[in-house]
């Protein structure tokens, strides 16, 4: 799939999100209005990118920000904490909110429609939030563990519809707690329930493994989100960054059994999102990273393919957005095919960690 192909997949993607999103939300009157509103400014941002395509640069619809590699828990198989960017600790040299501020209004000026904020625990980071708050024309699904979302998070979140809190569940009780820490699971109901108790719309996601892969596709558990007020569900593959996991990560059989149930839910459940991440790569041509359809700034600010692939030859304290697409580390992974074929799972430029590095001469 070439660019210009691609751009248009991308944007009818993000377009089709939207409208499926507003289709769920039709008894929440505040958030269908910000829908609403929201979708023409997302044909604008679409009409920016074609128009960048146009003139030789390829703008993707969407980037992924970790804005802080501080965290309040240490989750066993944490992939962040394994490719060291997720520590208890905090970095002289993160982003200043100065600089996330200028950074989320080029993206808006180039087109940039989604945002998903991450970190370490993006709530750790209250400056930046609030400054991604004022960019409306940006939705912004924060990754968040959910157990930092006080009276302060309710309010604004009531307050600024652009703002999606996306809250990491592994399951039922027993699986969250023994990932995320005892009594993570109860606590993550309780938050479910004030952000439904407030009519603020927001996600769950969910890390897909080979062990628990029918488990948290099960219309039980589907049920249990839905009831709690829950409109979308992201499923993640499991990227074993942790030694000796390899087995946790799905195969062809997992994801074809992911994709199996997927169609069956989304008949369902006419008022939840259901979405994966990879998902189905073979539908745009490879892996999405590295520009093509987002690619990963760090709390650093250095630009990377992505999350699972935290190289970096450009750094976002010293150029433009826009200069950071150029980034020849992003341009060298797309020529020489390293983002197209086959891999075992959870992310393919996990798996050419080694070539890549070659890339950037570490």
């Amino acid at each position: 799939m070439d660019s210009s192909s691609l751009s248009e997949y991308m944007s009818r993607t993000v377009e089709n999100i939207v409208n499926h999103t507003i289709k769920s939300t039709l008894k929440n009157p505040k958030e269908t209005a910000f829908l609403m509103k929201y979708m023409f400014t997302a044909k604008k941002a679409a009409a920016k990118r074609q128009r960048s395509e146009k003139a030789g640069l390829h703008i993707p619809p969407f980037l992924i920000a970790s804005i802080t590699k501080s965290c309040n828990l240490r989750c066993s198989g944490c992939y962040a904490r394994e490719l060291h960017s997720c520590s208890d600790g905090v970095r002289n040299s993160q982003l200043t909110w100065e600089r996330w501020e200028e950074v989320f209004g080029e993206a808006e000026d180039l087109g940039i429609s989604f945002i998903l904020l991450a970190g370490g625990e993006p709530l750790m980071r209250r400056d930046v939030v609030v400054k991604a708050a004022d960019r409306k024309n940006i939705i912004f699904p924060i990754f968040t563990n959910g157990l930092l979302i006080d009276d302060f998070y309710i309010d604004l979140f009531k307050k600024n519809r652009n703002l999606l809190p996306v809250l990491s569940i592994e399951g039922y009780q027993e699986e969250t707690d023994q990932r995320r820490g005892q009594g993570t699971y109860r606590a993550l109901l309780e938050v479910m329930s004030r952000l439904n108790d407030n009519g603020i719309v927001y996600g769950t996601s969910v890390t897909v493994t080979t062990q628990n892969v029918g488990e948290v596709s099960d219309k039980k558990f589907i049920d249990i989100l839905s009831n709690m007020g829950c409109k979308i569900i992201f499923y993640v593959e499991y990227v074993p960054a942790e030694e000796g996991t390899y087995y946790l990560a799905p195969t062809e059989k997992e994801r074809e059994s992911l994709a199996e149930r997927l169609k069956e839910l989304r008949s369902e459940y006419k008022d939840i999102l259901f979405l994966s991440f990879p998902g189905d790569e073979k539908a745009t041509g490879g892996c999405l990273a590295a520009g093509r359809g987002f690619f990963h700034i760090n709390s650093d600010g250095g630009a990377e393919p992505c999350p699972f692939s935290p190289q970096s030859d450009t750094n976002l304290g010293e150029v433009s957005l826009k200069d950071a697409l150029k980034s020849p580390l992003f341009l060298r992974l797309d020529s020489g095919g390293l983002l197209m074929g086959d891999h075992k799972g959870g992310c393919m430029l996990f798996e050419k960690k080694a070539e890549v590095d070659a890339l950037t001469g570490l």
